[in-house]
């Protein structure tokens, strides 16, 4: 789980954001005490890999590799705009990612605090909802290629640090950012950004889409 972390937890540990919630799932995303009534619109969080793969599989549908989802998001798009933070005309963001200095403060300029239920922000060209933001989405890739330093910090890491046993596994890349993506340290809301996850570590910020492939 994400937690806004004091100042000393912010000295004593890396990535002190990240805190281990045991019983926290996809039904009671922010522990056992949490639910999920009235939230259907949100996007689903805690799911690993295999869950997201599980529930394709149920649908006939599957998960898009890195590629497709990248086309997806871009919509046919190449602009140096793509590259900057989602703003409207206007100055007003056009999707759920952090503003304000991370992780002490978020400003809620685009209204949430964390998730919000999904088409809350205009679609992209393609007509497709939060590609952008909001939460991070697993794909069907591995992660292959040089570590990049940090998307909001290692949940991995902040995970074990809390004394939770858990085992490292394949890591798989995850796209589009989430509701903590920042200007002002990870810049992940873009749709060429990846960022390595644990494929069998459920978090808060990361869910999943998707895809019906044609017969």
């Amino acid at each position: 789980m994400f937690k806004v972390p004091s100042a000393d937890e912010l000295s004593s540990r890396p990535y002190a954001w990240w805190v281990y919630t045991k019983g926290a799932n996809w039904r009671h995303p922010e522990g056992p005490d949490s639910n999920i009534r009235g939230r259907d619109n949100e996007p689903v969080i805690q799911v690993t890999r295999r869950d997201a793969e599980a529930y394709a599989r149920w649908r006939g549908h599957s998960l898009p590799t890195e590629a497709e989802w990248e086309w997806a998001a871009k919509a046919g798009r190449s602009d140096p705009s793509l590259d900057k933070a989602p703003v409207d005309a206007k100055g007003k963001p056009a999707a759920n990612f952090w503003q304000g200095p991370f992780p002490a403060l978020n400003t809620r300029d685009d209204g949430y605090r964390g998730r919000a239920p999904v088409g809350c922000f205009a679609a992209n060209g393609f007509g497709l909802y939060d590609m952008i933001g909001n939460v991070w989405e697993w794909t069907a890739s591995a992660y292959r290629g040089a570590h990049q330093a940090h998307g909001n910090g290692d949940p991995f890491v902040g995970a074990s640090a809390s004394g939770a046993e858990l085992k490292a596994g394949e890591r798989a890349v995850i796209k589009g950012g989430s509701y903590l993506c920042t200007q002002d340290y990870c810049v992940r809301y873009r749709a060429a950004a990846r960022h390595p996850q644990e494929a069998n570590l459920a978090t808060s910020h990361v869910g999943f889409r998707t895809v019906l492939r044609g017969k």
